[in-house]
């Protein structure tokens, strides 16, 4: 199958695919839209099963990413990039450099970040063969890792959520699932432990999982069995696609509310879910703290006061999704989909 006849091919800009023999490096850029300004993404490293497996993943995040930044009312386009390895063993400075070089080859239009499977430290790496690229320790940043402002992002944007779909104006005693604890869903657990929540945690590092769970004092359940927890809120905090027509099917929830990228397994499951009485976050709109507080970085005036406000206004945008699905009897996913693209011009 060729890129354009691919699925999630949407009129993307650039899709660059990427060599090099001394390093191992494979890797595809994806640019899907620069209307705003260049294209910022994160950079994901993963041992795709296949070129085809890694190549549906680049194209339906840097999508994402286009309508995470218009929603966040950010002057960016949306991009990303993936290199098929294993994050754990295949990962070297070689690579890194060589990525770094592919990044700058494409001449700025491509802006590029942490994500998973790469690091601040990869991003210092990277930054020694382009300039462009964000997340960077600097004067007056502790740190470039975008990590906790997405976890406060989705924070804010659970708080709108339980408004509306649970009618709460607090979260004391709310049962919360994440499935996930890794960088944003650790974070993520301290925020609702500390306003009161209770918590059913799971993730696949069973030690990271029990370390966090005895200092919350939190519920732990496996990874195929957290969305049958009997919780108020589903908070996918891992890889994409988490909702499949079978999960929706077992869901206890009444609100979905989490980090991850890509959360429905494919478009109709919106449907499902609204049937079902669930209201669903756009996933898009939740977890873009991480890009706002990069984008902010890119700013002369850099504060970060300014930046948290800007994090926080995610729950007011929320608000107004929200509250114009429920006028309009249409799914909040569907109401977020016309309003970014109003912004990037292809309303």
């Amino acid at each position: 199958m060729s890129v354009f006849e691919h699925p999630d091919f949407d009129h993307h800009r650039q899709v660059v695919f990427g060599s090099d023999e001394a390093s191992g490096l494979r890797a595809i850029i994806a640019i899907h839209d620069t209307h705003r300004g260049p294209a910022l993404g994160g950079l994901r490293i993963y041992p795709y099963a296949s070129e085809a497996e890694a190549l549906t993943d680049v194209l339906r995040l840097s999508r994402g990413m286009t309508y995470k930044s218009a929603l966040a009312d950010l002057p960016l386009g949306g991009g990303k990039a993936v290199i098929i390895a294993d994050p754990r063993t295949d990962k070297t400075p070689g690579l890194l450099r060589a990525m770094g070089r592919f990044v700058d080859s494409l001449g700025g239009a491509y802006i590029t970040a942490e994500d998973s499977g790469s690091s601040e430290a990869d991003m210092q790496i990277i930054a020694e063969t382009t300039a462009h690229v964000c997340g960077l320790r600097r004067d007056g940043i502790e740190s470039g890792d975008p990590s906790p402002f997405t976890a406060w992002g989705v924070f804010c944007a659970l708080r709108s959520a339980v408004r509306h779909g649970l009618g709460r104006r607090d979260l004391e005693g709310l049962r919360v699932a994440i499935q996930g604890v890794g960088h944003v869903g650790e974070h993520l657990a301290r925020h609702l432990h500390a306003a009161g929540a209770r918590l059913v945690l799971t993730d696949v590092n069973r030690g990271a999982l029990t370390h966090l769970a005895e200092e919350l004092g939190a519920e732990t359940t496996t990874p195929e069995t957290i969305f049958d927890a009997e919780v108020d809120v589903f908070a996918p905090c891992a890889l994409g696609a988490a909702l499949s027509s079978d999960v929706v099917e077992r869901l206890r929830a009444k609100v979905v509310c989490g980090a991850a990228n890509n959360q429905l397994a494919s478009p109709e499951i919106a449907e499902r879910l609204m049937a079902r009485g669930i209201l669903y976050t756009p996933d898009y709109v939740a977890n873009a703290g991480g890009v706002i507080e990069i984008a902010w970085q890119r700013r002369d005036d850099y504060r970060r006061e300014a930046a948290m406000s800007r994090i926080e206004g995610i729950g007011t945008t929320l608000d107004e999704i929200f509250a114009r699905a429920t006028r309009e009897r249409r799914s909040p996913a569907r109401v977020a989909d016309d309003l970014a693209r109003e912004r990037f011009g292809r309303g």
